[in-house]
């Protein structure tokens, strides 16, 4: 049996270091784990989750020209998806913000905005950001504009 990208085997820790676990695969071939493929979530030590000599089921994520075997533990066992969430049944059950004043509010129309019409947006706030910005600090210095000599 080749070892081949995409399959799932049982293997072996035999050695861990700081940045990954070594296993040893059948036909004696040994792959790395990088520290990132082992959970689900962030993993700052590896010992709090493996031990030499651990049993575990890997996939093959990559095999490399010189012959280094890449591993994943978490592609292995994957976590079924989350359930759906629920949506708001009638968008007018929404409380509105002050006044009903709904324009600092994204509208989450269903057609997806093109690249152009996200850059257009956020250059409108931008500038309204840096105009707010501008007379903020003016009026703080005194309405001069300039720098004091």
């Amino acid at each position: 049996m080749s070892i081949e990208v995409g399959s799932k085997l049982q293997g072996k820790v035999t050695g861990i270091t700081n940045f990954g676990a070594f296993v040893e695969l059948p036909e004696g071939s040994t792959g790395l784990v990088h520290i990132s493929e082992v959970a689900d979530n962030y993993v700052k030590d590896i010992n709090e989750h493996l031990k030499v000599g651990d049993q575990v089921e890997v996939k093959v994520i990559n095999v490399e020209k010189d012959g280094k075997i890449g591993l994943s533990i978490k592609k292995a066992n994957p976590k079924p998806p989350p359930p759906p969430r629920e949506r708001e049944s009638a968008p007018s059950q929404r409380p509105r913000g002050r006044g009903g004043n709904d324009r600092n509010r994204r509208d989450f129309s269903p057609k997806p905005e093109n690249f152009e019409q996200k850059m257009q947006r956020f250059m409108k706030d931008s500038e309204e950001r840096l105009s707010s910005l501008k007379r903020h600090t003016e009026s703080k210095r005194g309405g001069r504009g300039g720098r004091r000599g």
